[in-house]
């Protein structure tokens, strides 16, 4: 991994991982390189999307995303998510948990 810490506005900081991409970018990914129409789908994942990955859901027509847990660092996809009308159902109330965070 190449981890670089990333600074938030409030001074919070955190590491992230600069060489992977996310499983949300990677199912998108391998649904374009398939031919699979991703346009009213529903998509499962482990947490609550980041930033960017919200951004790939709602541009490729996502219109629900079912997570297990909630991410930490969540609430500008929820509001995104909200303002696009793509329904997030979160399974289980409480925030993944994972090292780096």
């Amino acid at each position: 991994h190449l981890m670089k810490e990333v600074v938030d506005e409030d001074g919070t900081s955190r590491m992230h991982c600069m060489r992977t991409i996310h499983a949300e970018q990677n199912a998108i990914c391998q649904a374009a390189k398939h031919g699979i129409p991703l346009k009213g789908s529903t998509l499962y994942c482990k947490m609550e999307p980041c930033r960017v990955c919200a951004m790939l859901i709602i541009s490729v027509g996502i219109t629900k995303v079912i997570a297990k847990k909630k991410y930490h660092a969540a609430q500008e996809t929820r509001d995104m998510f909200r303002q696009a009308g793509v329904e997030l159902a979160v399974v289980e109330d409480e925030v993944e948990q994972y090292s780096g965070q």
